[in-house]
């Protein structure tokens, strides 16, 4: 399954000046696939996984000499490792702190040499160990896109469709149908790789429903990992909880009435490290950038995947096949919760994403704008239908009260392309058209 970021790693395997990479992400989002398919660019290959070989890690505990460290790990794996012509790839890093400093001797010592690094709890071990400043580089990873989705179906036609298709001209209504029901095969499947895998193996949803839930089960089993004693039942009630009020403003207090803030508070924060859950951060939104007017307390929770999402729910994915335009009525929450992931997954994959919203609470006048999207030196208000969408009322609010900041909105929608006015509209499947329109995998 062909991956966008492959194009990143290409890009900064050819570059003549490049630092250590470090690849973050959850778990089971396919950092390890990638790299292995990327390692097929060089002669010589080593992969390290630190928490299948812990022995190694000894090799990094005497110093961080990279000549003495190199040297030790060609005796222990008996295979040559050679500058340029070598990719050495260090997996399930947070688990041997001493590897994440050698990096920064990796890249003062032996520049030459592309070392890349991954974790799917890394940043937890970042925040102990602290970053290299300025001598390593990083590449933000999320689940499969409803693109690469398309790509692995072999569906390369509609995805670049897609990419390039303007938004003032509408799609054939064939070719419009057809994409929104491979968008319905896509909510019902989701993004993570293993389970997209099996529905291309099986075309059997329960095959596919079973994966959901053993991944499910892979994120409670770290929570002892990454929380205190006391903590992890306030994360198993969290993730059980909050799915129930993705895309909506949270509130603690729907969470649990026997536990308080000040307890669930720092979980969230927690489940927001391992990227299991993101928060759309409410801003003003009157100018750029957009974390400069926002206020952290008040946040949309959305998972890292929808058919996660669901599965959490005990939501029957069968409907998504079966009538993708009626189940998209019906769960416009979920739809929401799509459009945020999407926005994730086509970001600059070298910078941590931020996803905002903005509200409008004076009495009798109430509005609100699901995302707000800072491209060039544009704030781009977002809003998502999950059926036709008729009323845009926020929409032009927001732009009435931001004229200097935003000069067009975007509804996202089940129907075709078009333009009336300053309203662009997308159907639901073509974010990645708005984010990248121009280009091509």
């Amino acid at each position: 399954m062909k991956r966008s970021i492959y194009n990143q790693l290409i890009s900064w395997k050819n570059r003549q000046k490049h630092k250590p990479l470090l690849l973050r992400g959850a778990r089971q989002i396919g950092k390890t696939h990638v790299v292995r398919q990327f390692a097929k660019t060089f002669d010589n290959f080593i992969e390290i996984n630190f928490e299948q070989l812990p022995e190694v890690k000894e090799i990094f505990a005497k110093d961080l000499a990279p000549q003495r460290i190199i040297r030790d790990l060609q005796l222990f794996f008996d295979k040559k490792i050679v500058l340029e012509k070598s990719l050495l790839f260090f997996d399930e890093i947070q688990a041997a702190p001493d590897a994440i400093r050698s990096l920064r001797y990796f890249f003062e010592e032996m520049p030459d040499l592309h070392v890349i690094a991954a974790g799917s709890l890394l940043d937890f071990a970042l925040e102990n160990v602290g970053v290299p400043v300025g001598r390593v580089e990083f590449l933000y990873m999320y689940p499969m896109s409803f693109i690469e989705f398309l790509i692995a179906t072999n569906n390369e036609s509609l995805a670049q469709e897609i990419l390039e298709h303007p938004p003032q001209a509408p799609l054939a209504e064939p070719i419009h149908h057809k994409l929104l029901s491979w968008l319905g095969t896509y909510m019902a499947v989701g993004g993570m790789p293993e389970a997209v895998q099996c529905w291309l193996d099986t075309q059997d949803l329960n095959a596919c429903s079973k994966i959901h839930h053993q991944l499910i089960t892979a994120y409670r089993q770290d929570f002892p990992k990454y929380a205190k004693k006391f903590q992890v039942k306030y994360l198993d009630l969290l993730f059980d909880r909050m799915p129930m009020y993705v895309s909506n403003q949270f509130k603690y207090s729907n969470i649990s009435q026997e536990y308080r803030k000040r307890e669930l508070m720092p979980c969230v924060e927690l489940l927001s490290k391992a990227k299991i859950l993101h928060q759309v951060v409410h801003t003003s939104g009157n100018g750029m950038p957009l974390g400069a007017e926002a206020n952290p307390d008040k946040f949309k929770p959305i998972f890292l995947d929808v058919a996660l999402t669901q599965a959490i729910l005990g939501l029957k994915s069968k409907d998504w096949i079966l009538n993708p335009l009626q189940t998209l009525v019906n769960k416009g929450a979920i739809a929401e919760a799509f459009i945020g992931q999407e926005l994730l997954a086509y970001s600059d994959p070298g910078d941590a994403m931020h996803l905002y919203y903005w509200q409008r609470e004076t009495r009798g006048s109430q509005a609100e704008i699901d995302y707000l999207l800072q491209k060039n030196d544009q704030i781009i208000p977002i809003e998502v239908k999950s059926s036709a969408g008729k009323t845009l009322k926020s929409l032009h609010m927001f732009m009435q009260s931001h004229k200097q900041a935003s000069f067009y909105g975007v509804r996202f929608s089940t129907q075709n392309y078009s333009i009336f006015g300053n309203i662009h509209s997308y159907p639901l499947y073509a974010v990645a058209g708005l984010v990248t329109i121009g280009e091509t995998l």
